[in-house]
């Protein structure tokens, strides 16, 4: 049993390795690319239209849906980045079913750079609707002496993500590699599907929480208007 699938090196020369996170990856990567090729290749405009296009936009828009539920009022604009992340931590948890696969997000180094994006997205998100001038006057208010402790909290959130999805996704594959040692029969089986359940609720509460963080860097920084500020 692995802890992690950095553990798993496929190739070595010297300090250069390739291990398992970046071969699945970059493996996932590729899946997800060829899938929405296949998925959007005959597409159609018109009054008749097949039935998995009618699926394909019914998940879209629910996906919208939740996205304006949050608190951001053009879904369109944030879809690419935030249904990105929750289908590759959702296909990286039902790929858990193919033997010798090792989902990526079990890695930290995988579940940072999850992290990592969405630290650079609030900001991105955040000054093309204020401004940069807007944006960044909002880590001095109400005074400067709030400098550290927003660049802190911003620091903290990114890492708490990053902990937090990394910690249930590891956890899940622990458990069903004990309980294959113990019993590797009909009771794992049950622990594998309950696992893939838990990797897309992962999958989605990440996306929501991102979400969540641009919303709140898209409103709560967003300078008042002259009725707000004389109430």
């Amino acid at each position: 049993m692995h802890l992690s699938p950095d553990e798993i090196i496929f190739w070595q020369h010297g300090f250069l390795k390739l291990n398992a996170t970046i071969v699945f990856t970059w493996g996932l990567m590729l899946l997800l690319v060829i899938g929405s090729k296949l998925v959007t290749r005959k597409l159609s405009i018109g009054l008749e239209r097949s039935r998995w296009q009618n699926l394909l936009e019914i998940v879209v828009t629910g996906i919208e849906k939740q996205i304006e539920e949050v608190g951001l009022s053009q879904p369109a604009k944030y879809l690419a980045f935030l249904g990105t992340l929750f289908l590759f931590i959702a296909t990286a948890s039902l790929c858990t079913i193919i033997p010798g696969y090792e989902p990526p997000t079990g890695s930290l180094s995988t579940t940072l750079a999850f992290a990592l994006c969405v630290l650079v997205a609030v900001p991105f998100f955040g000054i093309e609707e204020q401004g940069v001038g807007s944006y960044l006057s909002s880590y001095v208010k109400p005074t400067f002496i709030m400098l550290p402790f927003n660049i802190i909290s911003e620091i903290s959130r990114t890492l708490a993500l990053a902990v937090r999805l990394f910690g249930n996704m590891m956890s899940g594959a622990m458990i069903i590699g004990i309980l294959l040692t113990i019993t590797p029969l009909i009771f794992p089986i049950f622990m594998t599907i309950l696992g893939l359940l838990t990797g897309m609720v992962q999958a989605y509460i990440f996306s929501i929480l991102a979400a969540v963080y641009i919303a709140a860097a898209i409103r709560v920084r967003k300078p008042g208007t002259e009725s707000e500020q004389t109430i």
